[in-house]
């Protein structure tokens, strides 16, 4: 029997029961469309830090958290409604930097650097890496992007998913591991044998480091996100409930075409089974 949710029309009567201490809130598709927040947000995140709620924005995206609190911020968000922001990139940086995992610290110093095109503010300072374009001299694979390769001269070479994938398999032939936010490179470079170390959702790495950053367990814990292969999946994976929004990335999917229009529930239900991600809650928006 697959397990069942429960829908909602907002997020108040969960907050007043005060269950949770924590909400690991993903950003876009959730809280704003990537020009504009959502309508509602601002105002339920106000009421969720009035009744005590630890916020903290979870994202894969690449960019370091200063860089994504900088991006809330230009879009409207005050950032002292949340405790802080946790990225891929970030989790990526620190690890790279501190080197006290096992995993981390056996790396050499080597890297082919896949990345985006315009940077996107990616950076590898501090880290003391040697980026390389020669497979033979790497000692992994860092994946930011997919659509450039970096150049030892710092600058970067733009480069299609193709040719990206071409040297994966150079990379693979050699053994050489891959550390990765997210996405399509990382499931290619798996399916060639590669190992990958995932650093965003669903790998449960960034929750355990929200967990971590408010100071609570998994008890204590729900993430809202509107992505069920990425946010549900992961929040399955560190053993913590979850409230899926249907409005998001899988809005076409289950037919809606309006912003606060509710999904039929079997057309959920169907969809989790897809992706082997259960919610706890459903509901159509982040609003109060």
């Amino acid at each position: 029997m697959e397990p069942q949710f429960q829908t909602l029309n907002g997020v108040q009567d969960l907050a007043e029961t005060r269950r949770f201490k924590a909400w690991f809130l993903d950003q876009l598709g959730v809280l704003h469309d990537g020009k504009q927040p959502y309508p509602g947000v601002i105002s339920t995140m106000e009421k969720l830090a009035t009744m005590g709620a630890k916020m903290v924005i979870i994202s894969n995206s690449s960019r370091r958290a200063s860089m994504m609190i900088e991006k809330m911020k230009s879009l409207g968000f005050d950032p002292s409604l949340f405790v802080g922001a946790i990225t891929a990139g970030e989790l990526t940086h620190q690890y790279l930097q501190r080197r006290d995992d096992a995993w981390f610290a056996a790396l050499g110093r080597s890297c082919i650097h896949m990345t985006w095109s315009d940077g996107r503010d990616i950076s590898l300072e501090d880290l003391g890496l040697q980026v390389v374009e020669n497979v033979e001299e790497a000692d992994f694979i860092l994946a930011h992007g997919t659509e450039a390769l970096g150049l030892s001269s710092g600058s970067v070479r733009p480069m299609n998913l193709e040719g990206l994938e071409e040297i994966l398999e150079r990379c693979a032939a050699k053994k050489i591991p891959m550390v990765v936010n997210r996405g399509k490179l990382a499931a290619k470079y798996e399916k060639l044998g590669g190992e990958v170390k995932w650093m965003g959702k669903p790998d449960k790495i960034i929750y355990e480091s929200a967990m971590a950053m408010v100071g609570v367990d998994a008890s204590d814990s729900i993430t809202v996100g509107d992505a069920l292969h990425h946010d549900i999946k992961g929040a399955n994976a560190a053993g913590i409930q979850s409230a899926f929004i249907t409005g998001g990335i899988h809005a076409t999917e289950l037919g809606l075409d309006s912003f606060v229009q509710v999904a039929d529930l079997s057309s959920v239900q169907t969809l989790a089974s897809k992706y082997d991600a259960y919610p706890t809650y459903v509901l159509p928006a982040f609003t109060w």
